[in-house]
């Protein structure tokens, strides 16, 4: 297996102090994992669009848009 060094803030890591009892660095890998696994999900979906980047931006900043209206009337 391969080690990485990993820094994180103090705060952060008094926290994790309070529990002892939790591998850390299992907790790192299975966030890593389920990332990976997103990311290739999305490589995946996105392998046929014909939409691009810049269209793709343009799309989140409407979609951002109207949800953050949607919650100002909330």
């Amino acid at each position: 297996m391969v080690s990485m060094t990993l820094a994180i803030p103090k705060e952060l890591k008094k926290e994790m102090e309070l529990h002892p009892e939790i591998n850390w660095s299992e907790v790192a890998r299975a966030a890593i994992r389920r990332k990976i696994h997103i990311l290739k999900e999305m490589d995946r979906i996105l392998a046929n669009s014909e939409l691009s980047e810049k269209d793709a931006i343009i799309l989140g900043r409407k979609v951002t848009k109207k949800v953050a209206d949607k919650f100002k009337s909330v």
